[in-house]
């Protein structure tokens, strides 16, 4: 079944505005860890707030589970659907513990107060991304990666089986960039589908079953890594000459994106 199933989609920010998005269509399902590639302005973050609900004057269609999103309410959406925003420096530093428990406002009541079990639940999506030391830590005072990974921990205490990223690795070095995309492929074997926006063509590559390009507000290319990047479209996207080679690791072939040699 489609977890999500996006229909012609098409959007502007007013009546007379340019169109950001141009009838944009791609469909998910269980499992699926999809990375949306493009660059800056082409729509990436519009299609992420039509698909959570914050936008919903948009033409076509998003089915979320089967259902119309543009009919539930934010409350339903949030018990599908979890938005994972890049990791930013909090103005307050909130315990990793509290800023995990939370992802539980869309399971509470109004007044009610977290029980024990929801403590646990925290505690388990903690234990799960490998972080667990860090619960009683100021949010604040941990690395960026670290954040990012407390970050997938809120989003996985809401219970939601879809999660949307935005752009998880922003701002990381290389190995936090590394540690996190582990952990977001784990989630998809896992079951969960994962949608993500990332610059680098490699993340695709390495993590991704499926890829989706924008450009200029529409769908370009849409399809497994392997079959559907290569070296003219990055060029057409990016401006960027690059090879695209074959890497052999110990557990299978990929496809990376090196650039062409150049002259300084």
């Amino acid at each position: 079944m489609k977890t999500l199933d996006i229909q012609h989609v098409s959007f502007a920010y007013s009546k007379k505005g340019p169109q950001v998005l141009k009838d944009v269509s791609f469909s998910t399902e269980e499992g699926d860890l999809l990375a949306v590639l493009g660059p800056n302005g082409v729509g990436k973050s519009t299609l992420f707030k039509c698909m959570l609900g914050f936008m919903k004057k948009y033409e076509g269609k998003i089915f979320l589970n089967g259902a119309d999103v543009s009919e539930m309410t934010h409350k339903q959406i949030a018990k599908q659907i979890a938005y994972i925003p890049q990791s930013t420096h909090p103005v307050f530093n909130y315990e990793v513990l509290d800023v995990v428990m939370m992802g539980l406002t869309s399971q509470l009541t109004l007044l009610s107060s977290p029980k024990q079990e929801h403590i646990k639940e925290a505690r388990d999506a903690l234990e799960s991304l490998g972080i667990a030391h860090l619960e009683h830590a100021g949010y604040g005072e941990i690395s960026g990666g670290e954040r990012q990974l407390v970050l997938i921990a809120r989003a996985l205490v809401q219970k939601s089986k879809i999660l949307i990223m935005d752009e998880p690795t922003a701002n990381l070095d290389y190995g936090n960039q590394f540690r996190v995309m582990q952990r977001v492929a784990g989630l998809a074997k896992n079951g969960y589908t994962i949608i993500l926006s990332t610059h680098n063509p490699d993340h695709a590559f390495i993590y991704a079953n499926r890829v989706v390009m924008m450009y200029g507000g529409k769908v370009i290319a849409d399809g497994a890594p392997d079959e559907v990047l290569d070296a003219e479209l990055i060029k057409k996207v990016y401006g960027v000459d690059v090879m695209v080679n074959n890497f052999e690791n110990t557990c299978r072939t990929h496809k990376l994106c090196v650039p062409k040699d150049t002259e300084f």
